[in-house]
């Protein structure tokens, strides 16, 4: 009979793509995951995975085994939930401009760390909004972007800003085109701010109600959008940079409250995921 705490950390493997944020994830250590791990090759009686210091790989057995570990998994929660009773539920306030179009990566990982069947809700603003929302109990986790100075939360990395479009850089004396979302956003504030600093004319080209929105904009050429490499996933950065200023890096800070059993292993699962993609 197989482990089906083993069969999950195998998949926390896979998808985080390295041991210890699997470990983290499941509020272990990277050691006991290994271990496991090693413990269930030997009774299936393959090498599932490929490690090295830093990752992890699927071998050929690894990629047919993973499939069915997925099944078994969805089995076991939905046979757990199968007796009534209120379904869990986790409500989550992420800022736009920490994920954008990286979300779809963290709630992968965030629904392998939760049971199959549990009620999960996002919703999405600016930092300063999904704090307020933390703060009157409407999110059970917020992450948000913060600048700089100390303040409460888990600090899970850096992401820098970056300067994002398909347009040349404006000639002199030509205004740089802006994609950018309405105020009050911390981000537009700093772009503007490092770009009248540098004496550099500027134009509001596009303005958007989401950081996919602008992300759309920039790829129908509608200018240049100042974005976190998370959330510019996809876009190219412009190249050849020569006159726009350099973008300071902001911290990416979680706030949890985790007095509920699957509040914590959310909260877990997603500074893991975003853990995993702040060190891409």
């Amino acid at each position: 009979m197989l482990d089906l705490e083993s069969v999950r950390l195998f998949v926390l493997a896979v998808e985080y793509g390295n041991l210890t944020r699997a470990a983290e994830a499941a509020a272990t250590v990277q050691p006991v995951v290994s271990q496991r791990i090693k413990t269930l090759e030997a009774r299936l009686g393959r090498k599932l995975l490929d490690r090295s210091p830093r990752h992890v790989r699927l071998t050929d057995a690894g990629a047919s085994f993973l499939v069915h570990a997925k099944t078994l998994l969805a089995a076991h929660d939905a046979a757990l939930m199968d007796g009534g009773g209120e379904m869990p539920s986790v409500t989550l306030g992420i800022s736009d401009h920490v994920l954008g179009s990286s979300m779809h990566e963290v709630l992968r990982s965030l629904r392998l760390g939760l049971p199959a069947r549990t009620r999960i809700s996002v919703r999405l603003g600016m930092s300063h909004e999904m704090r307020d929302l933390y703060d009157r109990k409407e999110v059970d986790i917020a992450v948000i972007r913060r600048d700089g100075g100390a303040g409460d939360g888990e600090v899970l990395g850096e992401d820098g800003l970056d300067w994002y479009g398909q347009t040349p850089e404006p000639s002199r004396g030509e205004a740089l085109p802006l994609v950018l979302l309405a105020p009050p956003c911390g981000v537009r504030a700093t772009a503007i701010a490092a770009l009248e600093k540098s004496g550099l004319l500027w134009r509001e080209a596009f303005t958007g109600g989401s950081c996919l929105t602008l992300a759309a904009a920039v790829h129908a050429g509608a200018g240049v959008a100042p974005l976190g490499r998370l959330t510019a996933l996809g876009l190219v950065a412009l190249p050849n940079r020569k006159t726009l200023p350099d973008l300071p890096k902001s911290r990416i800070v979680m706030l949890a409250r985790t007095s509920e059993a699957h509040h914590s292993s959310a909260a877990r699962a997603l500074a893991a995921g975003i853990r995993k993609l702040l060190r891409a």
